[in-house]
C-alpha cells in the first residue's frame, strides 16, 4: 500500500444504546486513529453524521442534558404507521443542527435504511443529511416510515445492523466496527440480576415507564413486569426484545461475510431501548470498551503501515 489506509468507522443500530458510540470516537481520536469514513445504521447514523460533520461537541452537549421529561416532550403520539411520528423530534434536529449535503461533509458518510414494500437494503449516500438519518433511524412500529423518492424507508437495523459492507464499499482499508446488541439476548432480566453492579446502572425511571402517563397500561407497563408481578409485558417491551434478538442474529450473519478488522461491544445489556435520558453512563461504557481494544488497534495499523 502505498499511501496510508483509509480507516472506516461502523456504527451499529441500537436505540438509546447509541450514545455509547460517542465515547467511542472520543478515545479514538485521542488515540491518534481519526476515521475519513463513517457508516451508521439507525443510532449510528445520527451520530455518525454528527461527527462527520464536525458536530458531535454539540450533540454531546445536548444527550448529556436530557432528561427523561424533555425526552417525552419530542415525541408526538400516533397510530398512524407507528407510536412516535417523529416530526417533533426531527424539526428539533434541524433546528439544533445544520442541515447540508451529504456530498459536503468533511468527512464520507453513508447512512441505512430498509425498504419497506421489498426488503430491500437503501445505502443513502446523498442528498439531506437529516433526511438520511430520519429513514435510517425508523424502528419499525415505534416511528412512523420515512418517505424518500416516492419510497417508504425504515430502520436499517432490518438489513444491516452493523454496516461494515458499506464502510469498505467507500474505500475503507481499515474497519472499525461497534455492535451495540452482542450481549442483550442473553442478558437476565433486571428484577434477576445479580448482586455485581452492571455495566450501565439504572438510577432513573426507564423511558418506558415514564410513558403510563401517556399510553394506555397495556401499551407500556413496566419492563419487568412480568417477573416483578406476573403481568405480561408491555406491548414496546415485547417489541424490543424481537428486534433485539433479530438484530444479534443478523449481525452475526452479516459479519461472519464481510468482518470488520476490530469489533468493539459496549456492554449495555442493561439499558432500555428508550433510555435516552442516560446518556453519561452509555458514552463511559462506550470509552471503556474502547480503550480496552486500543492495544490490538494500534496493532494493526502498525502492520498495515509496515506493508507500505
Amino acid at each position: 500500500m502505498d499511501r496510508p489506509p483509509v480507516i472506516g468507522l461502523a456504527l451499529g443500530g441500537g436505540s438509546a444504546r447509541g450514545w455509547s458510540h460517542i465515547g467511542v470516537i472520543r478515545v479514538l481520536e485521542r488515540a491518534g486513529i481519526v476515521p475519513q469514513v463513517v457508516c451508521g445504521t439507525s443510532i449510528g447514523a445520527l451520530v455518525g453524521a454528527a461527527y462527520a460533520d464536525g458536530q458531535l461537541d454539540q450533540l454531546e452537549g445536548w444527550v448529556r442534558s436530557l432528561t427523561w421529561q424533555a425526552v417525552l416532550r419530542l415525541l408526538d403520539i400516533t397510530i398512524d404507521g407507528g407510536l412516535i411520528r417523529g416530526d417533533k423530534l426531527f424539526d428539533f434536529f434541524r433546528a439544533q443542527f445544520h442541515d447540508k449535503d451529504i456530498g459536503a461533509l468533511p468527512k464520507r458518510f453513508g447512512a441505512v435504511a430498509t425498504e419497506l414494500a421489498t426488503g430491500r437494503e437503501i445505502w443513502l449516500r446523498e442528498g439531506s443529511v437529516m433526511d438520511a438519518v430520519r429513514a435510517s433511524i425508523t424502528m419499525p412500529g415505534l416511528f412512523t416510515p420515512a418517505k424518500r423518492d416516492g419510497r417508504l424507508l425504515v430502520d436499517g437495523g432490518l438489513v444491516n445492523p452493523v454496516p461494515v459492507s458499506l464502510c469498505r464499499a467507500m474505500g475503507a482499508d481499515i474497519a472499525i466496527a461497534v455492535d451495540l446488541n452482542r450481549d442483550l439476548v442473553e442478558r437476565r432480566p433486571r428484577a434477576q440480576a445479580s448482586n455485581a453492579e452492571p455495566a450501565v446502572q439504572d438510577k432513573d425511571p426507564t423511558f418506558l415507564a415514564s410513558m403510563l402517563g401517556k399510553l394506555p397500561h397495556w401499551l407500556a407497563r413496566r419492563p419487568g413486569g412480568a417477573t416483578e408481578s406476573g403481568a405480561a409485558p408491555s406491548m414496546l417491551d415485547v417489541l424490543a426484545s424481537s428486534l433485539n434478538i433479530m438484530q444479534v442474529r443478523i449481525t452475526s450473519s452479516r459479519l461472519a461475510g464481510d468482518p470488520a478488522d476490530m469489533m468493539i461491544y459496549p456492554r449495555l445489556g442493561d439499558m432500555a431501548l428508550m433510555d435516552y435520558h442516560r446518556a453519561a453512563p452509555a458514552i463511559a461504557e462506550g470509552e471503556r470498551a474502547t480503550e480496552l481494544m486500543l492495544p490490538a488497534l494500534h496493532e494493526i495499523l502498525g502492520n498495515v503501515q509496515g506493508r507500505k
